[in-house]
Order: C-alpha cells, then structure tokens, then sequence
C-alpha cells in the first residue's frame, strides 16, 4: 500500500476548503438585547435569522470562531430517521406518536430543502437518495421490515437491493444487500453553514466569536437575563442555548442531559472520475445498518470520496486515525486500497438518554439539541421552531417538545460511560447478525 497521506495532509476538514472560518464581526457589545443566543451552529443562526427578520435585536456568542463546531464538520447528510427506528417507537409510544415524530422528521427534511432553496444558498443541496446497506441477511431483514412499516403509515418510498445486485448501487461484496430510499438528500454543510451566518449578518446579527458565555442569571426583572461573556456583560429579553455537543458543564442542566461523543471522517485524495463513480454510481449517500454505522458519500465538489465511523473510540492522533478510517474503507471499497487522504477531521456530536432530539424551555431559557446524528435537518428545524415560540407563533408547536428531557442520576456531562455503550451496541449488531432472520 502506498503512504497513507497525502504530502499536503491537513488534519483539518474538507469542508473548510470551501467554506473556510473567519473571524465574525459583532462590532461593540450592546447593553441589552431582545435575544441573545449561545452557539452559532445551524440551530443558533436559524433562529437568530428568523427573530432578526422578525424585527428583533439578536446576539449570537460563541467560544471559537462561528462554524467551527460541528455544522461545518458534519456529513452533510439529509434524512429523516432517528437512531430509534419507526416500528419500535409505534410499539413503545403508539402510533398516533410514532407518526407525529416521523411527520417532524420529514418536515425538517423538507423544510431545510425549501428554505435552502428560497434563500438562494449555494451548498449543493440535492436529493441523491440513500443507501442503506446491511451488515447481515437478519439486518437485511429488520431494516426491510422498518421501511415497510414506513411507507404504509406514511407514504415514505423505498426499494430493496439484494445482494445478487448490490453492485448496481455500489462497489462492495461487504454488505448483504441494502435498501434505498430514493428522495433523501446531501449538501456542503460548510457552505449551509456560511449561507445562514451570511444572511444572519445581513439581517443585522451580532456575532460574537471567540467570546465564551459564563453565566446566564436573571437580572431582576421577570423575563430579563443578565449574560456574562468574554466581550462584557449585556442583557436579553429571551435567551438560546443552542451548543448540543459543545455544552459546557458550567451550564449544568443542558450538560446533563447530553452525550457528547466524537465522530470521525476522511476524504481521499483526488480519484480518476471513472474509479469514483464506478464506487457509487448513482453518487448516494450510504450508511450501513449498525447502530455505530460507517458510512460514505462523493464530495459534491471534487472528485473525491468522503467517508467515516468508529464513532467515540477515543483516538485523538491524526494518523492513528486515518489508519483506522482507512481500514474501514479498504474493507467496504477494496479497489481504494491504494488511495491516500488528504483530510481527517473530528467534530462533537451529542446524543441523549432516550435517543430523541429535544426542543423545549427551563427555567425561561430556550434549548434545542442532542440530535443523534440527525443535526443538519433537526438543527435547522429547531432553530426556526425556537423562534416561532419565542414569537408567539402557534406554528412553532412541535411533537418533539411533548416527552420530558431525561438525565440519569449522577451524570453530569462526562460521558464516562462511551466505550461500554459502544461495545454494547457492537454487541447488538453481532447478536442480530447471527440471528435467523423472520419471516
């Protein structure tokens, strides 16, 4: 094999080519606010548009510059599933719940797609489709049993791919066929990103980057929040805390109801156009059906190959790893073998106790997060949804602010507790695996 690096690696990621951090400019702190915002990502400056245009006064802070966390490190995926699968919602919570949550999902999904749209952002939004690919025949299975359910309570589409032609879909004998969900979509979550905070700015944002929130305490007044920060102390009618898997401890309600964990991606270097679409020709994204999935897609700016997994192993060197990556590709796509990378990257994701993204109010303070790897289109829905409610507008109402938002006794932030989850869900998959699929 040749070297595994590329001779300009950057440990840095892709997507920053394109959409590269700047320094954000909020000019000079205000004394107060009508809403002041915590975290700049996709959640943060959705809703500080939509207030903004609205009318109101808005600051954003964040403690590293705006895009650095995870809205311009993500996949850039676009879906409408959650890690807990339709079929065993409908049998846990009922199916007048079941659907409610998936018709929000698919509502995220095609409003992102929308506003992208109308707003004129350039970010390479399509709807490519999605394979789904099966680590097993029983996982083959269950996932056909999923989206069966699916498309009778919802109208959802998809086709099944044996294995016998899975190739039709992509380069690989790894998987026992898979499923596709033809309407599902990609973008350049980088350039999304750069989209919303430069109409955010248009709209007359501040945004404070580099500008750490220390404490949010009331001010004396009902419904008035006195917020310190690194630029100085201003004041805010409403507040956002909209951090997900970046939420410090310090605010010590939201950190206890999130699991930060570390996800992993790579890009190879440029490919003969030929080889990459011989890999995905019909350019999708894919995922495999575990529950620590790896998963891949083509750059939709260059002739590369985007790929991670082996989410929360604890690696933090940059050739460690790529070389764990690139097993993981040399594994699923063996004619990559010999491919270097030019990237490896790293962002914080955040999932939660009861694997469901939350939206809500405590204690007068706004909240959106713990998406479970649905943050693109999750994120952006919350963020308008945050401030419609913030506006008082009915049709901020949402089925995913009705379940409580559960922490577990001692936890406090630190999920110490990521490498046996990890193992239990390896576990999972290899006990499904060597099940007898049904019927």
């Amino acid at each position: 094999m040749k070297d595994l690096l590329t001779t300009d690696f950057r440990n840095a990621p892709w997507w920053w080519e394109a959409a590269p951090l700047t320094e954000s400019a909020g000019g000079t702190l205000a004394p107060s606010y009508d809403a002041v915002i915590v975290g700049s990502g996709y959640t943060g400056l959705r809703a500080a548009l939509t207030l903004a245009r609205a009318g109101r006064s808005v600051a954003v802070f964040d403690k590293e510059r705006p895009g650095f966390g995870a809205s311009r490190r993500n996949a850039g995926f676009l879906g409408r599933t959650l890690k807990w699968p339709y079929i065993d919602l409908k049998a846990t919570k009922g199916t007048t719940h079941a659907t409610a949550i998936y018709r929000d999902l698919s509502m995220a999904y095609e409003s992102t797609l929308a506003f992208i749209e109308e707003e004129g952002i350039a970010c390479h939004a399509v709807r490519c489709g999605r394979l789904i690919a099966a680590t097993s025949a029983a996982h083959y299975a269950v996932l056909e049993r999923e989206l069966d359910g699916m498309k009778a309570d919802l109208g959802l589409p998809y086709w099944m791919v044996p294995r016998a032609r899975l190739r039709e879909e992509m380069a690989t004998d790894l998987y026992d066929g898979g499923a596709v969900i033809p309407d599902l979509g990609s973008l350049h979550p980088g350039l999304y990103h750069h989209g919303l905070m430069t109409r955010a700015l248009d709209a007359g944002v501040a945004i404070f980057g580099r500008c750490e929130v220390t404490t949010i305490g009331q001010a004396g007044q009902p419904g008035r929040f006195r917020i310190t920060a690194a630029a100085g102390e201003t004041r805010a009618r409403d507040v956002v805390i909209a951090t997900n898997g970046y939420t410090p401890p310090h605010f010590a309600w939201h950190a206890r109801r999130v699991i930060p964990f570390v996800g992993y991606m790579a890009a190879t270097e440029p490919l003969p156009p030929a080889l990459l679409e011989k890999q995905l020709p019909h350019r999708r994204t894919v995922i495999d059906s575990n529950l620590d999935i790896d998963f891949f897609r083509p750059a939709p700016d260059s002739p590369r190959l985007l790929f991670g997994g082996a989410t929360a192993n604890g690696l933090q060197d940059p050739v460690a790893i790529a070389t764990l990556l690139h097993g993981r590709l040399r594994r699923a796509l063996p004619d990559l073998a010999d491919v270097r990378l030019s990237h490896v990257w790293t962002g914080q994701c955040a999932g939660t106790f009861d694997m469901m993204p939350h939206i809500g109010c405590h204690d007068g303070i706004w909240y959106g997060m713990g998406y479970n790897y649905a943050g693109v289109p999750m994120g952006s829905l919350f963020g308008l949804k945050i401030a419609q409610k913030i506006l008082g507008l009915p049709e901020g109402t949402t089925a995913f602010e009705q379940a409580p938002f559960p922490t577990l006794p001692l936890y406090r932030g630190n999920p110490w507790f990521l490498p046996l989850a990890m193992r239990y869900f390896a576990w999972k998959d290899k006990r499904l695996a060597r099940s007898r699929p049904a019927a």
